[in-house]
């Protein structure tokens, strides 16, 4: 574990600290700002959700920067949305000053290109063609650095991540083990990052986002009765001895445990979905919405990165949402499902 990182205090009653001003950020926060009005709201995502079919959804989008051709697919929406994502990431990257904060938030395209190469690779199946051209590796590299097993192009970190996810696989071939390596050295690289740079919101982000991820990751191997141990993330606010001495207690037990938490409704409502529903889609909503809540906190920022970053999330988790109502159109899935996982 590198020393940089270290067990934070749980010092804040609901979010974090998110930063001071920095001016050089002036014209650029505005420019977010403007953009931020041009999101869709709440009332346009329930209309959405409230659509009779995939095809009225597909209406609806007709007069934003998401509108389908006539008899769309859900091929053509996925086309439209990746392409708004990769502009989305293209101004990112120019309304950003500092390189260091650029790194650290494109580098999960590359893990997750990883995700998939290995998964394809150690459970033999075709490497494909689909890695997003967003990360700092080029797809085209990047398929090639796998299918000739040369990773020596890589920078440290993520040679270190396949070395980790390969060994955890091959102790009991149990491919979630390729999962828990990725995620602990993507969220201790990028944490180190923040840390080293002394930047103070990313710092506080991603340590939110580990937690996140360990409250995910404690209620699924709670629920699938898993003997796994040991694969929580360090870094974050919650305490580790507490989510393994959770691993061992009831659900409402873990509500207690975490009630002093900023999380606590977060493990209330997803607990309760869960053990009524058998499904975790309320605690991916509650963790979703934890974290736009965060972000919003940036609104109290003049000028700085800690807006455009809020952007470039909060218009990420846009993007998800309508891919996920219109896709759930197109299956004719029930409005409330819709509802429980949007939150709208």
């Amino acid at each position: 574990m590198n020393q940089a990182i270290r067990q934070p205090d749980l010092n804040f009653f609901r979010y974090p600290l998110i930063g001071t001003d920095d001016w050089r950020y002036a014209y650029a926060t505005a420019r977010v700002r403007a953009l931020q009005s041009q999101m869709l709201s709440r009332a346009e995502l329930l209309d959405l959700t409230n659509a009779e079919n995939f095809t009225a959804a597909a209406e609806l989008l007709s007069q934003t920067q998401y509108a389908l051709p006539q008899n769309a697919n859900l091929n053509d929406l996925e086309n439209i949305l990746l392409q708004r994502r990769t502009e989305l990431r293209v101004l990112f990257k120019k309304l950003i000053i500092d390189e260091d904060i650029i790194e650290p938030l494109i580098v999960r395209e590359d893990f997750a290109n990883m995700r998939l190469a290995l998964r394809r690779k150690l459970t033999e199946k075709p490497v494909g063609l689909d890695y997003s051209n967003d990360g700092s590796i080029p797809a085209e590299d990047f398929e090639k650095i796998f299918e000739e097993e040369n990773y020596t192009p890589l920078p440290y970190h993520m040679r270190e991540a396949i070395e980790r996810a390969v060994l955890a696989y091959y102790q009991d071939k149990d491919i979630r083990q390729i999962d828990y390596a990725l995620d602990y050295t993507h969220f201790e690289y990028k944490l180190n990052r923040a840390i080293r740079t002394k930047h103070i919101f990313m710092t506080e982000l991603f340590r939110m986002q580990i937690d996140i991820n360990n409250i995910k990751t404690l209620l699924r191997l709670k629920f699938t009765e898993s003997e796994v141990r040991d694969v929580f993330i360090f870094g974050g606010f919650l305490n580790i001895r507490e989510l393994k001495i959770a691993l061992d207690a009831d659900f409402e037990t873990i509500k207690t445990i975490f009630a002093h938490t900023p999380y606590k409704e977060i493990f209330e409502q997803g607990i309760n979905y869960l053990t009524e529903n058998n499904s975790f889609i309320k605690l991916e909503q509650k963790c979703d919405e934890h974290l736009a809540g965060f972000l919003k906190t940036t609104n109290n920022i003049t000028a700085g990165p800690q807006p455009i970053i809020a952007y470039l999330l909060g218009k990420e988790a846009e993007i998800r949402k309508i891919r996920l109502i219109l896709t759930a159109k197109k299956n004719e899935l029930e409005k409330q499902l819709i509802l429980d996982r949007t939150g709208n």
